[in-house]
Order: structure tokens, then sequence, then C-alpha cells
């Protein structure tokens, strides 16, 4: 809906608009009302029943791993086996079940008064919408997210205790508490606490006006000019909910500066710790002041500066000389042609945070990789089985993302592309990124790798060489009985290919660890299967509903005719749950 021209027929358009809002108010509310109790107990019983279910594996599991750690010093586990576990394992619960409590009302209430008003943009049916959306589809994704509830508590924990019990400590930093400067740091912390939490209460208290009359302004400011959360009529009721509770927004800065002066303050018995002295944790008590003054003046578009000095609490300033090219690199980015609007209205706000929008182009190549592979016979009836029943098909559930993954990374250097080319026309950089920090673990890394692979000068039979190992997970049986050419005759060179390797596959684990992506891998092991089947004879291909992460985005998947309408109502619901 285009915006008036004027603040006068902005005006009259907000108070034609607002019998619909207050219909649609009031019919979001009755269905909140009847699904909320419905929602909620379904995401509490079952969340409750995981939790509690695998909270004695957990305890168990957890204290084995962390002793069997080869990273750890024997103080370490000590501390963390009398005070850090005990801690963590006790609070679980207790935060996972109220966690679940409080998410559930909340979702129950709130999806399905907002698919209300969704209801009214789209084209055809709206009454009918209106009165249906957010109803049966809230039940629906709510089991969703019970689902990624339990991958997370099965699935991504264990892989974690596995890797945190196979490390080689040769190749891993060594882990070990220092009892010389304990003490210290323990005095550190409580001084920091003492003297940070007032000061820094008292300047968050003396900045609590002035951000409650400049949000006002800028509120009213965007009323008057149609413009951030004002620009389409039906966000202008909720924008003008914002004007009244903007004062409880301001009360919440104000207790979370409160809180993070604790945090801010104890991190002076961190600085001693790593510093070893004393004096520097001192020096980290008053130049915690003037961070923070510096910061608050940013949010809140103050003059910059701080009245508070800066002493120097670090031996040495932290290089990344890694990141230097890369860093140049990025500065000359270019808007692209295919990536998600930052504007500023709320509806374009939620599709900017939903990360499959971005991976969409990603899956595409996966699956089209994919099948590719499944008709060259690299991947394999044994690998695609392995992956239904839920065994370790490091083929499939790694390499197979990892190989495609590096063909992006490829196909960048070759255009000579700042980000990662997911498809001709859509490149990921870490200024279109999606903001959740999952992201930002994961593009980074890959962004350096890019660069090595760059400075390598790869040869074709080396690249070709370079994905066997990706795709096979370095099985070197495996990738000497395929035909994709000799290996690098220099050893310095075949260590490098081999890094490069069990990086990007490091990479991938970490994204099969994504409690959501678990549920959606079964789509392409089914898809994989449907191909090997069509060749092969359907009887060679035993279906399963396999638990294993699933990695990219459902409807990026092209799957027979009888199981589309299942597969595009679960992506709409995953789409929409991530708003």
């Amino acid at each position: 809906m285009e915006p008036p021209d004027d603040f006068w027929s902005s005006l009259w358009s907000m108070f034609c608009f607002l019998p619909y809002f207050i219909s649609l108010c009031i019919l979001g509310t009755i269905k909140g009302v009847i699904f909320c109790p419905i929602i909620c107990l379904i995401m509490t019983i079952s969340n409750s029943s995981i939790i509690l279910g695998l909270w004695c594996i957990h305890i168990i599991w957890t204290y084995y791993s962390v002793l069997r750690c080869k990273r750890f010093g024997p103080l370490l586990k000590f501390v963390m086996c009398t005070i850090l576990l005990p801690l963590m394992l006790i609070l679980w619960p207790i935060v996972g079940i109220f966690g679940s409590v409080v998410g559930g009302v909340a979702y129950g209430f709130l999806s399905p008064l907002f698919a209300t008003f969704e209801a009214i943009e789209g084209e055809d049916n709206k009454i009918f919408h209106c009165f249906i959306d957010g109803t049966w589809s809230g039940i629906l994704k709510t089991i969703d997210i019970v689902k990624d509830v339990r991958d997370a508590c099965f699935h991504t924990y264990f892989s974690i205790m596995d890797d945190l019990r196979q490390d080689d400590p040769s190749n891993e930093k060594y882990y070990e508490i220092r009892p010389d400067y304990l003490l210290d740091a323990i005095v550190a912390a409580i001084l920091g606490i003492i003297v940070d939490v007032p000061i820094i209460s008292l300047v968050a208290l003396c900045k609590v006006p002035y951000m409650l009359f400049k949000g006002w302004n800028r509120l009213f400011r965007d009323l008057i000019g149609r413009e951030g959360p004002f620009l389409e009529t039906i966000c202008m009721p909720f924008a003008g909910l914002a004007i009244l509770l903007w004062p409880l927004a301001v009360v919440g800065a104000f207790l979370a500066s409160v809180i993070a002066s604790i945090f801010l303050g104890a991190r002076a018995g961190v600085v001693v710790y790593q510093e070893s002295s004393f004096l520097f944790g001192l020096r980290y008590i008053v130049a915690t002041l003037s961070l923070y003054d510096e910061y608050s003046n940013d949010v809140l578009d103050m003059p910059e500066g701080s009245c508070f000095p800066r002493p120097k609490y670090r031996r040495k300033k932290i290089e990344i000389s890694q990141t230097t090219s890369r860093s140049n690199s990025i500065s000359k980015m270019k808007s692209l042609t295919k990536t998600i609007s930052r504007t500023m209205t709320l509806t374009n706000n939620i599709a900017e945070l939903k990360p499959f929008e971005l991976l969409d182009g990603l899956c595409k190549e996966c699956h089209k990789v994919g099948e590719t592979l499944v008709s060259q016979r690299l991947i394999t009836h044994d690998d695609i089985q392995e992956a239904m029943f839920g065994k370790e098909s490091k083929v499939i559930s790694i390499g197979l993302p990892a190989y495609c993954l590096l063909q992006a990374l490829l196909r960048s250097i070759k255009a000579d592309s700042p980000g990662i080319l997911i498809t001709d026309d859509t490149e990921l950089t870490t200024t279109n990124r999606p903001k959740e920090k999952f992201f930002e673990w994961f593009l980074n890394p890959l962004l350096i790798i890019k660069d090595q692979i760059k400075a390598e000068n790869l040869s074709v039979s080396e690249e070709d060489y370079l994905c066997k190992l990706v795709l096979f997970n370095g099985d070197s049986e495996r990738v000497k009985n395929l035909t994709f050419g000799p290996p690098p005759e220099s050893d310095h060179k075949l260590a490098e290919l081999n890094a490069l390797a069990r990086r990007l596959q490091g990479i991938t684990k970490f994204i099969t660890r994504f409690p959501t992506y678990k549920r959606r891998f079964g789509v392409l092991v089914n898809t994989l299967s449907e191909e090997l089947a069509d060749k092969h004879g359907s009887s060679t291909i035993i279906r399963s509903k396999s638990a294993f992460p699933k990695i990219f985005s459902l409807k990026s998947f092209k799957v027979n005719k009888s199981n589309i309408s299942d597969l595009e109502s679960e992506d709409r619901r995953d789409s929409e749950t991530s708003s």
C-alpha cells in the first residue's frame, strides 16, 4: 500500500483504516485467546519431556566428555566439574521449561494475531484467510519448534561432546588455570563490580531523559513525514502504540545497562588473569567507564568522546593480519543485483531477518550438484542409506554441502567477487548477510578460505583433487579409486590442500549443528534417493524418515509431485516462523 503524499492525507487514511484495524485486532485477539492454551500446552509439555527425559544422560555424558577432553588441564577440569557444570546442569531444565512456557504463551497469542493482519496483504480470499491463518498453521509450526528443540538437545549436543572428546591437543590450544594470579583476578573482579556498577548506572540515569525525548522526537517526525514504521498504513496503529510504550523501552534500556555493568566490572578479573598483572585490571576498571560512555553516545547520536580517561589495559593490540586483504576488498563492495532490500518498513525488516532468503541460491546449487554426483555415481546407494538411517554419513551430511560451498568459492574467485557467489546473480557478503550471529560465524571464515585458495593459484587438476578431498572427507581409499586426476606432486601443496579441505569440512559440520537445518536435511536425502531409484529401480532404495540434520532450505529442492504440497507447506511454515 503506497503512503499518501501529505500529512492530512496520511491522517485521513489512518482514520479510514481504523475500523478495519479494530475489527482485525478483535478477530486476531479471539484467535489468539483460543489457540494460545493449545499451543502453549504442546510446546511446554513436549519441550519439558525432551529436556527432562535427556537430562540424566546430559549430566553423565557432559561429565564424561569433560573428563576425557585432552585440551583441558587437571585444575580446570576440577573447577568445571565442581562449580561450573553443576550450576549449568541444574539451571538448564529450569530455564528450558520456563522459556517453553513463556515462549508458548507469546507465540500462541501473537502468531494468530499477526497472521490475521498479514492475511489482508494477500491477493485472494482475504476474508477466508483472516479467519484461518495462524490457527492450524500455528499448531504445525509449534510442532516444528518442538522438533528443533529435540534436534538441539540430541544431535547438536552429542555432536559437540564428540568433538570435545576427540580433539587432538597437538592441534588445539591447551587450557589450564594458572593459580598464581587467581586470587588477584578475584579481587579485581570484585573491585570492578564495586566501582563500575554505580558509576555506569549513574551515567545511564543521566542519559535517560535525553533518550526519552529524542526517541519521542524521532517517532513524531516519522509520523508526520510518513517514514520508518509509519510508511505503511497498516503499521500506523502499531507505530502509535510504540510512541505510548516508548517510556517502557527507555526503562528497559536503563535496567539493561545496570545489569551489563556487573559483567563489565567483573571482566577486570579476566584482564588480570590474561595479562598476568593486577595493575592492568585496575586500568581496565577505569577504561570501562570511558568505553561505556562512548558506546552510549554513539547509540544516542550524541557528541563523540568521553569525559572519562581510557588508560591502556593490554600489553599489545590484537592483530588480524589474516583479514587485511579481505577488509580492503570489502571496503570496495557494491550493491548486489539480487539481495534483500534493507528498508525501514516493518514488513521488510521482518523479511530482512529471514536467513533462508539468502540461502535459497545455495540450496538450489546443492540440489543441482547432488543430482549431478548421483548421475556420475559419485554418491552411491550406501551413502544415501547411511544418511537415511541416521548413521554417520559424512559424504551426504558433510561432504556434499562442503563440496557446494567449495564450488561457490571457486566461482567467486574466477568472477573476482568480493563476497561469495551463491548463484550467478546472487552474492553473499558481510554487508548483505542476515543479521543473525550464526551467519557471521561461518561467513567470515569462508571469506578467509576464499582468499587463501586464491593465493594458492590452483591448477585445474589441483582444484579437482581439492574437490575430491572435500566431498569424501579425506577418505584416501575412496579418493584414490576415483579418476579426478592425480594428486599434486609437491608434498607442501598436498598438505595445504588437505588443510583447506579440513577447514571447509569443519565449517560445514558447524552448520549442520544448527537445529532447524537438521529437520530439513531429510528432504535432500529423499530427493537423492529418488534420483538413484530412477536409475537403478525403486526397489533398491528403502524409504526412511531420517532425523539427520537438514542443511538447506526446503523450497529449493525439486521433489516428485506427490510430495510437493507437503513440502511447500512446511517451507511456508518455516519462513513464517523465522520472521
